[in-house]
């Protein structure tokens, strides 16, 4: 490069040496450039997995939690223990299996079966199907054993009579203090692998040793993720775990580590083969769950942060330039005035094309943004459903408890009607088969109750039933009112309140705000929870309280942060109060939290009354 002047110009020497000067500084720049934005896009990556990876262990855990009480629930059963100590009774062994067939098919499992002391299959929920369990031998399995020990058996693997994927639940069956066998129930996750193939990133679920047996990417199921001695190898076939699924090994390469939940791997693709890797622990189950995301967008983020270092870098350049040889040109304006100009005009045209190059980047990336704002949309539903289904998981064991007394009552009567059937007492064995067909229509409304605030909402916002929102929300938290001994005092107008709300949100809303209260009152002496609804201003105020400790004035500020709680682990993640807040948002109300003086804690949530009359049926603001 020569930069000439009249009577002015750089020797060759101090051009090298300038020149030298410029790229070094460039190099160092774009290496600095390099070096923090690929820190800073790192760690945006890594929150967000982490987020994804929390919510999927979230679910993972619910399920198993949803089933794990039911066998130690059916091993207190005596016709289990009866049948074990008397093997040869026909009608006892027929009865078993339409029984296990019967809780198979209500819990929603995939196998339910009773082991003697053995490992002998006596009795099994596919007792009817082509390859029943029913004189099979599973002494060898695990959980079995760990059953046998009295403890609650916990293992995954492969069925070796159906060849299908599942966690086994066991516990033993005792007579007094010894062991006469086992009742096992088997579940399949196979959902989780579906509802999560739709994410850009990966997720594995590997077992003590290392392998993978829950995967969105089915090529990696039944791959470790780091070599296996041939011992270990030797020793999971020989437990028939995984069946004749052969144990290859991912070619994972780990380069950097970030943290010790996270560091970047390479996946040996010829392609983006570098990827983010987190590992949370599920010490419950003995598992670690791993998500693998792409770091495409951060070597993305790095290239135009190169490239507008570069830019600014070579206008700063410029810039410099101009002013070192404008400052020349003052001297000698008008004898070099028509030079300049063109001097000038030809780096006007170089900085428009500078500009509009950067208009256009800049277009592309409020594109992005858009996409980036409604993917965040589509997680936030997804974790209000999430949050939701956990809440069901709290709340199992109470609607468990609804359930079986039911059950047992039906149990009841129709041995009583068969009884008084074969002494010809018509009459009295009709009463009883009337409580039974009350008694299923008891157990119907409770799982109908369910499945409605389980299902996804709309999104829509319309004029609904204050009062509808509360009961349904009340028949959802009624089992875990009952079950912790809680009083429910109502404060509610005798006129019906329409409110503009999305009807599937406000419930959810509210139960997690009156599951919150039966919480804070549990170890309270009396327990109790009032619901108080009164308007103000074209507003609705519905009043949460309780009789609890009250929420302390420290975390007053940070009560609505997601994943802040005081609650213990198996309570939830903190999320209930951040989703419900947002929610409520959502509808263009306001949630606050507060004490009382006289004690306890107050949820007060506002929203906007609806114009609609009351004398318009309830049915059809619903269907709207």
């Amino acid at each position: 490069m020569e930069i000439k002047f009249a009577h002015f110009s750089l020797k060759k020497s101090h051009r090298q040496l300038l020149l030298v000067v410029v790229i070094s500084l460039l190099m160092l720049i774009l290496w600095l450039t390099a070096h923090w934005s690929r820190q800073i896009a790192l760690e945006n990556l890594q929150q967000q997995n982490q987020h994804q990876l929390k919510l999927f262990v979230a679910n993972l855990q619910g399920q198993l939690e949803k089933y794990e009480f039911l066998p130690e629930l059916l091993a207190t059963n005596s016709l289990l223990l009866n049948f074990l100590q008397y093997p040869n009774d026909v009608n006892t062994i027929t009865a078993l299996n339409r029984y296990l067939e019967t809780i198979n098919k209500v819990a929603n499992a995939s196998d339910t079966y009773l082991m003697n002391a053995e490992g002998w299959t006596i009795a099994a929920s596919n007792w009817l199907s082509e390859r029943p369990f029913v004189g099979r031998n599973f002494s060898y399995r695990p959980y079995f054993q760990e059953a046998m020990k009295g403890r609650l058996g916990r293992y995954f693997a492969l069925g070796s009579t159906s060849n299908k994927r599942g966690y086994y639940f066991a516990y033993p069956v005792r007579d007094k203090e010894k062991i006469q066998g086992a009742v096992v129930m088997k579940i399949e996750l196979i959902g989780f692998e579906e509802s999560w193939s739709s994410f850009k990133e990966d997720f594995v679920v590997t077992d003590p040793d290392g392998v993978i047996f829950i995967s969105t990417n089915d090529d990696w199921r039944y791959k470790s993720l780091y070599p296996l001695d041939n011992s270990v190898i030797e020793r999971i076939h020989s437990s028939r775990r995984y069946g004749n699924a052969e144990i290859g090994t991912l070619a994972i390469t780990r380069k950097d580590q970030i943290s010790e939940q996270a560091q970047v791997v390479n996946m040996g693709e010829p392609r983006q083969s570098d990827h983010l890797m987190l590992v949370q622990e599920m010490p419950e189950a003995g598992w670690r769950v791993h998500t693998f995301a792409s770091l495409g967008v951060v070597n993305s983020q790095v290239l135009k942060s190169l490239l507008f270092a570069t830019i600014l870098y070579i206008a700063i350049v410029f810039l410099v330039l101009y002013l070192f040889q404008r400052s020349r040109r003052i001297k000698e304006r008008e004898r070099f005035e028509k030079r300049a100009k063109q001097v000038l005009e030809r780096r006007v045209k170089e900085r428009t094309a500078d500009l509009t190059e950067a208009n256009i980047r800049l277009i592309r990336e409020i594109e992005e943004h858009r996409r980036t704002d409604e993917t965040l949309r589509q997680t936030q539903d997804e974790l209000i459903q999430a949050a939701k289904m956990a809440a069901l998981g709290q709340m199992s064991s109470g609607i468990n408890h609804e359930l079986n007394q039911p059950l047992a009552a039906i149990r009841s009567y129709a041995d009583n009607a068969r009884a008084l059937l074969t002494r010809n007492r018509q009459e009295e064995a009709s009463w009883n088969l009337e409580q039974i067909a009350e008694l299923t229509e008891r157990m119907a409304k409770i799982s109908r109750q369910l499945k409605v605030f389980s299902r996804k909402t709309s999104g829509r916002i319309v004029s609904v039933s204050l009062q509808a929102v509360i009961e349904n929300a009340l028949k959802i938290v009624g089992p875990q009112l009952k079950d912790t001994e809680t009083e429910l005092r109502r404060r509610l107008p005798e006129e019906e309140l329409y409110v503009m709300s999305d009807m599937v949100q406000l419930e959810q809303v509210l139960v997690n705000l009156i599951t919150n209260a039966v919480h804070a009152v549990e170890l309270q002496a009396q327990r109790w929870i009032q619901i108080a609804v009164s308007t103000r201003q074209g507003k609705a105020i519905i009043e949460i309280l309780d009789n609890g400790p009250g929420i302390e004035q420290a975390n007053l500020e940070r009560i609505f942060d997601p994943f802040f709680t005081t609650k213990s682990e198996d309570r939830g993640l903190g999320l209930g109060l951040s989703i419900s807040y947002r929610i409520v948002e959502m509808m263009h109300g306001t949630l606050t939290a507060g004490n009382r003086e006289q004690g306890g804690a107050v949820f007060t949530l506002q929203l906007d009354l609806s114009s609609v009359t009351e004398n318009q049926p309830r049915q059809e603001l619903l269907s709207k």
